[in-house]
Formats: C-alpha cells, sequence, structure tokens
C-alpha cells in the first residue's frame, strides 16, 4: 500500500516533469518492475547458487565455470535468447586449491588461519619446517641471507603497526555526503601535480617489487618451502588475500606464498627476534588448468521488439569472477546476481522491449578488466586504433554494478552531463527507495571503463559502501553472511527500470566525443 501510495504522488508531478526534460517513462510498467523487486525477488536463491554452491570463482577455474554454467541454464530458463559462454581472448592458467593445512608446532601448537595465494604451486605433501626471519631493507641487504634458505619457510620484518580504528566497519552514504557528490564539477586536472604523485609512488612500488621478485628468485633457487606474507589489514580474523604472480601458460609456477592474519604474523616475527625457533607443519595442494586457455563471459539477450530499433543494444552487466579467500560474495555476486535478477524481473512481467536488452557477466575483471575489454575490443572498437565496428553505432548503453551489496543510490555519470537530465527523470519514481545522486564524477576499476574507453556510454551506479573496502573486498570474509537481501531488492528493481527505459527511448543515449587512438 505504501508503494502505491508514493506512486500516486509520483503521478501528480509527472506530467510537468515529463513536459520539462521529454521522457516518456511508462508507469505502469514501473509500478510492475517495483513490485516484482521487491515482493517476488529471487536474488538470494541467485545468491545461493553462485557463491555457496559453486565456491570461489578464479577466472578459468572450475569454480568460475560451474557459476557461468548455473547462469546459462538459470537465465535460458527464464526465457532469455542465445545464453552462452562466449570466448573474449586468451587468459591463461586456471587455478584451484585442494587442500591447505598450515600449523605453528614449536614453541607450541597453535593452528593458523593461512591462505595460498592464486596461481601459487603447493608444498608437495606435508612438510616440517623452521621460520627464517628476513630483516633486509632492499635487495642488496638479503645477500646475508644466501645459503641459508633450503627447507625454510621465509618471514619479513613488518615497520608497519597494527593501530585501532574506532570507525564503524559498515558505513552509508549521508544526505550531506550524497550533496557533495552532486554538486561536483569537472575541473581541469592538475597533471604536473599527479604525474609527481604517481612518480613517487611508482619508484616505492618497483622497490618493493624489485626486493620481492629478487627474494622469491633466491627461495626457489636454494630449495626453501615457502613464505609468508602479511600486513596491518589483515586483522581480527580478515584476510585480503589475491594473487601471487602471473598466469600466462608461459609462465613458470609462483612460488609459494601464503597469507595470514597479521595478529599471527606479528607474534612469530617477536618469537623469531627474541631468538625463539619457530616450527611449521605444512600440507598445501594445488591445481591448474592449462586445457584451455581462453577466457569466457556468460551473454544472454532478451530480444527487441522494435523493427527499426531491434537491433540496437542495451547492456547491463557485473563481473563473476572473485578471488579464493571467500566466495566473491560482495566482489561481485553481488553485481552479478543483481543484473540477472533485474531481467529476471522484465522477462516476469512481460515487458516487449524496443531494444535489444544484453546481459553479460565478466571473466578476468580482477586481472585488469580483461574480459568486458577483450568484449569491447571484438564487438565495438579497439581503443589502440579507434578503429570502429558496425555495432559500435548501434550501441546505446552499458549499466554496471561492482560496488558491493550496498543499495543503489544513484549513479556516476561518468563525465556525459547530456544524460543528467534524463537519469533524474528515470530516477524519480524510485527516489522514495534512497536513489536520487547524480554526479557528473567517475568511479574507477569498473567494467563500465572498457565501455568508456571506446566512446561508448557505460555507467557504474553509486552504491553505500557498507563495509566493502574495510571487511570484505577481497578477503575470507566476503561470503553470503556479508549479503544485505533488501539493498540487492532494491538495486535490481532500479537497474531492471532503467535497462528497460533505455531499451524503450526513440533515441540511444548522448554520448561523449570519441576518445583518440591510444596508440596515436
Amino acid at each position: 500500500m505504501k508503494h502505491i501510495q508514493k506512486l500516486c504522488l509520483f503521478l501528480l508531478l509527472f506530467p510537468f516533469i515529463a513536459v520539462a526534460q521529454n521522457e516518456n517513462i511508462d508507469l505502469n510498467v514501473m509500478n510492475k518492475i517495483r513490485k516484482e523487486g521487491l515482493e517476488n525477488s529471487k536474488v538470494m536463491d541467485i545468491a545461493f547458487h553462485l557463491t555457496d554452491a559453486n565456491g570461489p570463482r578464479v577466472t578459468n577455474s572450475p569454480g568460475y565455470f560451474r557459476a557461468a554454467n548455473y547462469a546459462i541454464k538459470q537465465l535460458t530458463q527464464w526465457g532469455l535468447k542465445n545464453a552462452m559462454l562466449d570466448p573474449w581472448g586468451d587468459f591463461g592458467k586456471g587455478w584451484e586449491l585442494e587442500k591447505s593445512y598450515v600449523a605453528m608446532t614449536a614453541p607450541w601448537y597453535k593452528p593458523l588461519e593461512a591462505y595460498p595465494k592464486v596461481w601459487t604451486a603447493g608444498s608437495n605433501g606435508l612438510k616440517h619446517a623452521e621460520v627464517i626471519l628476513i630483516t633486509a631493507k632492499d635487495s642488496a641487504g638479503l645477500d646475508v641471507y644466501r645459503g641459508k634458505l633450503k627447507n625454510k619457510i621465509l618471514i619479513q620484518d613488518k615497520e608497519d603497526k597494527y593501530t585501532f580504528s574506532f570507525e564503524p566497519d559498515a558505513h552509508r552514504w549521508t544526505d550531506a555526503e550524497l550533496d557533495s557528490m552532486a554538486n561536483e564539477t569537472i575541473k581541469p586536472a592538475d597533471t604536473a601535480a599527479i604525474r609527481k604523485r604517481r612518480e613517487q609512488f611508482l619508484t616505492q612500488y618497483r622497490s618493493q617489487q624489485s626486493m620481492q621478485k629478487t627474494l622469491k628468485e633466491m627461495a626457489e633457487q636454494e630449495g626453501a618451502l615457502a613464505m609468508f606474507t602479511s600486513s596491518p589489514r589483515n586483522h581480527d580474523g580478515t584476510i585480503f588475500v589475491q594473487q601471487a604472480g602471473p598466469y600466462k601458460l608461459s609462465d613458470p609456477e609462483n612460488f609459494l606464498d601464503i597469507a595470514l592474519q597479521y595478529e599471527d604474523y606479528m607474534m612469530m616475527v617477536r618469537l623469531l627476534k627474541n631468538n625463539i625457533p619457530i616450527n611449521i607443519d605444512m600440507d598445501v595442494a594445488t591445481k591448474f588448468f592449462t586445457k584451455d586457455t581462453k577466457g569466457y563471459n556468460v551473454i544472454a539477450e532478451i530480444p527487441g521488439t522494435d523493427p527499426k530499433l531491434k537491433d540496437e543494444i542495451v547492456m547491463l552487466g557485473g563481473h563473476l569472477d572473485s578471488w579464493q579467500g571467500g566466495t566473491g560474495a560482495t566482489d561481485n555476486a553481488a553485481g552479478s546476481m543483481v543484473m540477472m535478477e533485474a531481467v529476471r524481473i522484465l522477462k516476469a512481467i512481460g515487458v516487449q522491449p524496443r531494444r535489444t536488452i544484453r546481459i553479460a557477466l565478466w571473466s578476468g575483471e580482477e586481472e585488469g578488466l580483461l574480459g568486458s575489454r577483450g568484449y569491447v575490443k571484438k564487438t565495438f572498437a579497439d581503443p589502440a586504433d579507434m578503429k570502429l565496428l558496425p555495432a559500435h553505432e548501434k550501441f546505446s548503453a552499458y549499466f554496471n554494478l561492482d560496488n558491493g551489496t550496498g543499495k543503489i543510490r544513484g549513479v556516476y555519470l561518468q563525465g556525459n552531463n547530456e544524460v543528467k537530465k534524463i537519469f533524474a527523470q528515470w530516477l524519480a519514481p524510485f527516489n522514495d527507495l534512497g536513489a536520487k545522486t547524480l554526479t557528473i564524477s567517475n568511479t574507477g576499476g569498473t567494467d563500465h571503463l572498457a565501455f568508456d574507453a571506446v566512446g561508448l556510454p557505460g555507467f557504474q551506479f553509486i552504491q553505500d559502501p557498507l563495509e566493502y573496502d574495510t571487511r570484505t573486498h577481497h578477503s575470507n570474509m566476503d561470503v553470503s553472511e556479508h549479503l544485505q537481501e533488501e539493498d540487492l531488492k532494491q538495486a535490481a528493481t532500479i537497474v531492471a527500470a532503467f535497462v528497460y527505459d533505455a531499451s524503450m527511448r526513440d533515441e540511444k543515449l548522448p554520448r561523449k566525443e570519441l576518445p583518440q587512438a591510444k596508440n596515436k
């Protein structure tokens, strides 16, 4: 009843808005989308199958393909067409963790919460090893350890210390913060300052990487067994864990690198500094998959019905791949399940979109937006030369979700001010759900950038951050308990409405100027 009252209020205001902005929104369809999305949601059922039922989804791993095949089957059952695994290019080796046991056995027994990083080799059976402390600050300081690493596990001294935070892990955007986003303007970049910061960062990063590379090479040459790594972020049982190194077919297996929680890591550092020996039992088994090194996205469609517009495309998507510490619930099963739920909503209420609606669940995002970039390159244009393919002209918009489980608060406009008035009207029926902010700024690191790079309208939704950066992003806590059901329902409802509105417009969405070719 509350939803109907709010819709009636919007109906009273809508004629004025429609005349002012010239957007034809079918409020009857909007009401059906709200009802189906908020009252008949299947989003948590999708969540179960993408996470608990299939496990981590490292690109090209069995877990990824289990989830991808589930998505294809489910999308087909809902009535979408052409659901398939779509190859986007060469990726590399798949990888799966088969066994992991790590425990300190001396000076006393303690099981360790330990996560081998992706694309590492295993331990080749149960090993009993001593731990050696590396105190060198740079590559030159490593010479004193030559000849001492055989059958050892390496751990490095840390200068950075854990400090208490009195801020909550979870956060929702306040009205003041959203107003600040909405009032942002495009400012000329201070290129000199940006260049200086970038050079400072790269200098420090290269120095650290050089030392790590040298240390790992020494460890492998001398027959060390593994190395432990950590940082102050890995506290209170949360361990952030990603990859140990490269994954191309021609790359060798990476040295066994195991992430620990910081409290255990620093305990061992203190013991070794006080000359108390540490013994470790370790049994890690990993498996590589090299039969098919191509990368695959999941693609499916709701075909358009307008004879003049059906060949034009509106896309929605999120990345399906994840890291292995948890089940990738908030990064980014959340985005994938919302997009799947959005197309389910549209099929359930029987819409007949004028343009074709295409969903994409990307792979290889965690390694650098590889799946979306590969798809854009083969379908629309290569940003390197900007030679446009025919499908480029027939593309309307891409909508992405990849900032966790938080509800949608608005849209990052990606510097495209021409869509602001359009999106404001599309959001109006959902202002009561907390979604009304439009900011000219961009958020980086998500698959919408692949489209923007070739001049296609690509957008990421603004989401409440909740505990995404503080607790779940790339960590062992990225599991289903950290999904927020009501937020996901709200997000799927709004995405379904946006995709429908884009599919029904007389015109495609406005575009920015085409970017120049990168190799120009």
